[in-house]
């Protein structure tokens, strides 16, 4: 039976990763158990491998004490961002520090039949370059889209409906032998600048345009999905005096009129044939391209008006290849401020998310440590470990 109560190992790490490094008898002061108990729960938390020493305490005469810090640089995640046109996979320590990452280019309506089985395939070469495959504690996997997390299966990536339906941790499981962990991608980029934050009552929202249209939200530490994981869905909320039909089948969506595909679409008669020209396009200052994505970001911040004023965030992130736009940021932050509550707006920051294109990687890699850290998980492996 595990120990799960407050002073059990897992709860004891739980102390040292929110306050440390701590001394053995700072973590018996602040626990509140005999020297006796704590020097087993530390016996037990060194057998799974999950405290290091970090040094020593200051001393203004006789010994110093040695410090124990929680071990999250010597574990190890793999994480991937799975997208449209591309993914992204990377191997991390539980702190989200980056030891190797690989893009990969996928092709037009790819299959999860034959995407999984690469990207595991990419993993594991990851894994072995980087001389941490021992050290895998667990695998992180964001798309986009709605997930079922109590099935472990996509419900409904309205940009990539081959992957409806799909059970996407059963490859990496057999593979690797470790749990998988799946998330939004929107949730996972929220999760990112979250932790980048380094304040634990921060709310946070995080948006993200690239191929489509998502928003995560991050309350108290964790992300909110909803009750069918179905909040953030932003993209797929609709506009007025838009009838334009979505990837998502219906008519009017924000996605419709704002996403990069729909911006591909608007300036397709001046040549561009993929989000990368539009984004190419602004960055050279060619005024029609600059028009229609600060179009975009109206829009969109006519929806996130409405998302401030119910969430009531601190920040507010942009991320994906559009949503790091200049006017297309400058839009959607003015919209925003016309539009939501006043309250609302008195502590808001909105800008760019500063993680570029780590975000998602680095969202994955939190969410791996705050499961593989929890207590409960903690206990389990601690009564497991020789």
């Amino acid at each position: 039976m595990l120990d799960t109560t407050p002073t059990s190992a897992g709860h004891v790490l739980a102390v040292l990763r929110a306050e440390g490094p701590l001394t053995r008898q700072e973590l018996q002061e602040r626990v509140g158990v005999s020297r006796v108990t704590m020097v087993e729960r530390l016996d037990a938390l060194r057998r799974a491998d999950l405290v290091r020493r970090a040094g020593h305490r200051e001393s203004s005469g006789g010994r110093r004490a040695e410090l124990l810090a929680v071990n999250d640089t010597g574990l190890t995640a793999l994480v991937a961002d799975i997208g449209q046109s591309h993914a992204t996979l990377a191997v991390t320590d539980l702190r989200g520090t980056v030891f190797a990452r690989r893009d990969v280019w996928l092709s037009a309506r790819h299959s999860p039949d034959a995407t999984l089985p690469m990207l595991v395939g990419e993993g594991r070469s990851l894994l072995s370059g980087s001389g941490r495959a021992s050290t895998l504690r667990a695998v992180g996997l964001s798309v986009p889209g709605q997930i079922d997390h109590e099935a472990g299966i996509t419900t409904a990536p309205a940009t990539m409906r081959e992957w409806t339906g799909v059970r996407l941790g059963d490859p990496f499981v057999a593979a690797f032998d470790v749990p998988v962990l799946l998330e939004n991608d929107a949730n996972a980029l929220a999760l990112a600048d979250y932790y980048a934050m380094g304040r634990p009552e921060a709310t946070v929202v995080g948006v993200k345009v690239g191929t489509g249209i998502g928003a995560g939200v991050v309350i108290g530490g964790r992300a909110h999905r909803g009750e069918t994981g179905a909040a953030g869905e932003i993209g797929h909320m609709r506009v007025e005096g838009s009838d334009r039909r979505c990837s998502c089948g219906r008519r009017g969506c924000v996605a419709a009129e704002a996403s990069g595909q729909a911006l591909v679409r608007s300036l397709r008669p001046s040549g561009a044939r993929s989000v990368d020209d539009v984004v190419r396009w602004v960055s050279e200052g060619r005024r029609e391209a600059i028009e229609a994505v600060y179009s975009a970001g109206k829009l969109v911040g006519t929806v996130l008006a409405t998302v401030v004023t119910i969430v009531n965030p601190r920040y507010v992130r942009l991320g994906g290849e559009v949503g790091v736009l200049p006017p297309f940021v400058e839009a959607l932050r003015a919209t925003v401020e016309a539009g939501a509550h006043a309250s609302a707006l008195r502590k808001l920051d909105i800008a760019a998310s500063q993680l570029g294109d780590r975000g998602a990687c680095v969202g994955l890699s939190g969410l791996v440590a705050d499961e593989m850290l929890s207590p409960t998980v903690v206990d389990a492996l601690c009564g497991r470990a020789p």
